[in-house]
């Protein structure tokens, strides 16, 4: 194909794909944003707590309404559960615990039994949302981070804030009563929120009109029968890791809309919140650096409320509890979890070889990047810039692996529903399951090492 054919291409997708895809973004998101608006202004009135908790749950509810319309209700019913447990709980000290295993049968009884998988696909990112407030509200309680159990509108008005009721992230209490008090409308607030919504649609565009075309209408690369699976698995990827920089990007903004996602040094207000760092993930040092750049608020969650807890068990058993928490909370997902579940295991084969090696070579070839003032001989030489690249490109050949299944053309029930585990076990078995047989040759190697 030459430049010509090229430019047509690219002008044809742009026209096809690109404005389509901006136009229905716009449609669908802007009354969130309006929503998000209101809130805002309403938190600035002069107005006592208690009416702003009712805006803030009227607001959020309504939002939810919009993209789930009645069954809102699952969500509804899942915040009232979640209060009535930590009421009668209130007098325990294992509330978070406690609350963690209602929330769990609830979660997977209702996937089950309760109502169809499509409709609980569309509504499970909002009840996962809910479930983290829930759970990290209770071990607030039980640490006495937080002195009291909040009112029932307090307590909906958290859950329901609208800026990350719809798309996340989860934020903490204490944020949300922050927002609550209503920081000053300023054009750094504006522009922040307004920065981070167009990188959402920067991201969507990608995801959906430029990452299934990448070879080789973009990257002018073709390859032979062996090496074209491995291009498909990494545009499937790519268009995979860009819808979750979109949702990042664009819970950033609603929540920055809302008010919520600053952070105060005297009397300078930063809007700072990041949920996702896209270069760390496509550029990546180390798999670790990636898992808690996809999230970064649910990686703070989990480490704070999931880790922490099971950390007394050893540090591989509370990394395996970490990502089986987290696939649970993402839904009776078989891909889900096996991807959860993998990138646990390439997580800590990784930090415990690099670790290891880091020590013998005496070198910074860490999973995290070394302080300056590190005991490693071998600091910046050009053989520990080669080795930290030859861990780069093996965290890129992971992603390529496990992002392999998230088929932007596959049948739009079949997504819906949630992919099969037919699907997962043939994609990987398309590339002979060879992400899994490496980690298992890192873990060798590591335990022969001295």
């Amino acid at each position: 194909m030459d430049g010509s054919d090229r430019l047509f291409m690219w002008q044809q997708l742009f026209s096809s794909c690109g404005l389509v895809t901006l136009h229905q973004s716009l449609q669908q998101l802007w009354m969130l944003l309006l929503l998000c608006l209101i809130c805002r202004f309403t938190f600035r009135l002069g107005l006592g707590s208690a009416v702003k908790h009712v805006v803030s749950v009227l607001v959020g509810v309504y939002g939810l309404f919009l993209f789930f319309e009645l069954h809102v209700l699952w969500v509804l019913l899942l915040s009232v559960l979640c209060y009535s447990i930590l009421l009668l709980s209130r007098n325990s000290s294992s509330k978070g615990v406690f609350l963690s295993a209602v929330i769990l049968a609830f979660l997977l009884f209702g996937e089950l039994h309760l109502i169809d998988a499509v409709t609980w696909h569309k509504i499970r990112g909002s009840q996962m949302v809910v479930a983290m407030k829930a759970i990290s509200m209770a071990f607030d309680l039980d640490r006495r981070t937080v002195g009291h159990l909040p009112s029932f509108l307090e307590f909906l008005g958290y859950v329901f804030f609208v800026g990350s009721a719809v798309f996340g992230p989860w934020i903490s209490f204490s944020s949300y009563r922050r927002a609550v008090d209503g920081p000053k409308l300023t054009w750094l607030w504006l522009c922040s929120s307004f920065i981070c919504l167009v990188k959402s649609q920067i991201c969507l565009l990608v995801s959906s009109c430029i990452a299934p075309y990448l070879f080789p209408l973009f990257i002018p690369l073709y390859g032979n029968a062996f090496t074209q699976k491995w291009l498909d698995a990494y545009e499937n990827a790519v268009s995979f890791h860009f819808s979750n920089y979109f949702v990042g990007h664009l819970s950033e903004g609603t929540s920055m809309l809302a008010g919520a996602g600053f952070t105060e040094e005297k009397d300078n207000i930063r809007w700072d919140l990041s949920v996702v760092k896209p270069l760390n993930v496509e550029m990546p040092r180390s798999m670790v650096l990636v898992v808690t750049s996809w999230n970064i608020p649910m990686s703070v969650w989990l480490k704070t409320y999931v880790f922490k807890n099971a950390v007394k068990l050893g540090s591989f058993p509370a990394i395996l509890i970490t990502y089986t928490a987290s696939a649970m909370l993402h839904g009776l997902s078989f891909h889900l979890g096996a991807v959860l579940l993998s990138l646990g295991l390439i997580t800590y084969v990784e930090h415990v070889l690099r670790t290891k090696l880091g020590s013998v070579l005496s070198a910074c070839i860490l999973s995290r990047p070394c302080p300056s003032d590190c005991n490693h001989q071998h600091k910046k030489n050009y053989w520990v810039k080669l080795l930290n690249l030859v861990f780069s490109f093996l965290v890129v050949f992971h992603l390529s692996y496990l992002g392999s299944m998230f088929d932007p053309g596959a049948d739009e029930q079949e997504v819906e529903e949630g992919y099969a585990a037919i699907h997962t076990i043939q994609r990987w078995s398309e590339l002979n399951w060879a992400s899994h047989w490496v980690v298992f040759g890192c873990w060798i190697f590591y335990r022969l090492i001295l």
